[in-house]
């Protein structure tokens, strides 16, 4: 028998809230519920742009149960989709899992198909929003700074997010602004099965999903604009495999984000905009920009051990993962050391345990870690710059690396790798009058 994964039609009831999204893989059924909130705009709830997402919706959230078996066919008989959808939705299943089948080794690039009606229509009716923007947040650095930026210029957002729990919610009710919060429910069955011998399990692409999600509400609740706050970083990759770069981050990077961009504004006949405010900055520039403020110190955490499905009731920073090592890494040049040691609860550059990892990060052995780290280059530039800073150069792990570093990279190289993390990029997707605002108050 042909193994094969269907995407079967959703379904959206605007009285209660609930999107039911079914699959069918080979002989196995699974249901995907979403719970969004009450009074979504009835208008918009029956109209033909949200009936077109919610259909790319379900096409996305499908990875999680694709994964399962990974088979080379796909359908989605009742979802019809136009020739730049079906571009859209191959690539959130080639690119979107390059992880997990490089993880895996499964060769799937270029081998899949995708059958599902034609829609002739490139772009939907327009429909009219209103001027706000839904601002994702993850309970990171990141997002926090976007918090910043937009407050500071003057724009009106909501926070939203999926099933939040942690620094999600503390970084919220830290922001002071009635949030947008969607509730998702996986099948039990493909989590079980995911566990099971003769079935895959690994990565998939969460920014996707979850920015498909945020545009159900947008439109339900009247929003322009969604913006991320992904970093210029997340474009590069972490391996070659199969032929082609692949990408932790492949549903934060530029290309993805225009892919994604351009299918949300036909969906809405160009009412809906999608782009990442901190786009055209590095991971140090984003660090620098986060010293700015002080009050989500105590409430944030970018360590991906407080995003786990079964949740966290650790510290904020367990000081042990690639993630927390890189935080620490690149705010140290620019943050008072009494407020990083508060923030982290200690000084992990100060702990050998951690020098692989944090050789790693700098390329000095290994590969780029399968996390949502900063590029390689702009890890190395942070540590040269420790090297000769006053708070930070007596560390151990600092001591430790500093040769290996030079040796490697050289003086030159480096110093002109830290001008460039702190020089902002014009390779972002930010409406000019805003970029404009953003880039007048983050000097």
């Amino acid at each position: 028998m042909t193994e094969f994964f269907r995407i079967e039609s959703p379904s959206f009831d605007p009285a209660s809230g609930e999107a039911r999204f079914p699959f069918t893989l080979n002989d196995l059924s699974f249901t995907e519920i979403l719970t969004l909130p009450q009074g979504a705009d009835a208008a918009a709830a029956a109209s033909p742009n949200f009936a077109k997402l919610l259909g790319l919706t379900a096409l996305v959230l499908g990875v999680s149960y694709y994964k399962l078996r990974a088979p080379l066919v796909i359908e989605a008989p009742t979802i019809p989709l136009t020739a730049a959808e079906r571009a859209f939705v191959i690539d959130v299943y080639e690119n979107g899992l390059g992880e997990f089948y490089a993880r895996n080794a499964l060769s799937r690039f270029g081998k899949l198909v995708l059958t599902a009606p034609d829609d002739t229509n490139e772009r939907q009716p327009a429909m009219t929003l209103p001027e706000r923007t839904l601002l994702p947040i993850g309970g990171g650095k990141d997002s926090l700074v976007s918090v910043d930026l937009l407050t500071h210029t003057g724009q009106q957002f909501t926070p939203f997010a999926v099933n939040p729990k942690g620094p999600i919610v503390t970084s919220v009710d830290a922001i002071g602004a009635s949030p947008v919060y969607v509730t998702r429910k996986l099948d039990a069955e493909m989590i079980r099965l995911g566990q099971t011998e003769g079935y895959y399990n690994g990565h998939v692409p969460s920014t996707a999903i979850n920015s498909m999600i945020a545009s159900l509400c947008a439109v339900l609740f009247g929003y322009n604009q969604i913006a991320l706050s992904n970093e210029r970083s997340a474009s590069e990759g972490n391996v070659v495999f199969d032929g082609r770069e692949t990408n932790h981050q492949y549903s934060k990077s530029l290309g993805f984000e225009l892919l994604i961009a351009d299918t949300l504004s036909n969906a809405t006949g160009g009412a809906l905009k999608y782009f990442s405010l901190l786009r055209p900055y590095s991971e140090a520039r984003i660090a620098s920009l986060f010293t700015k403020e002080t009050k989500f110190d105590s409430v944030f955490s970018s360590c991906n051990r407080n995003f786990r499905l079964n949740g966290n009731d650790g510290p904020l920073w367990c000081g042990e993962c690639p993630k927390c090592h890189f935080v620490f890494l690149i705010f140290a040049p620019f943050m008072a050391k009494d407020r990083m040691l508060r923030i982290f609860g200690k000084n992990l550059l100060d702990d050998l345990a951690n020098e692989q990892s944090f050789r790693e990060l700098a390329g000095l052995t290994g590969q780029k870690p399968w996390e949502c780290v900063g590029e390689i280059l702009e890890a190395a530039a942070c540590f040269y710059t420790l090297t000769r800073h006053a708070d930070w150069h007596e560390a151990a792990v600092v001591r430790a690396v500093k040769a290996d570093l030079f040796a490697q990279y050289g003086e030159e190289k480096l110093q002109r790798a830290m001008a460039e993390c702190l020089t902002d990029s014009h390779d972002h997707h930010i409406p000019p009058a805003l970029a404009a605002k953003v880039a007048a108050y983050a000097v």
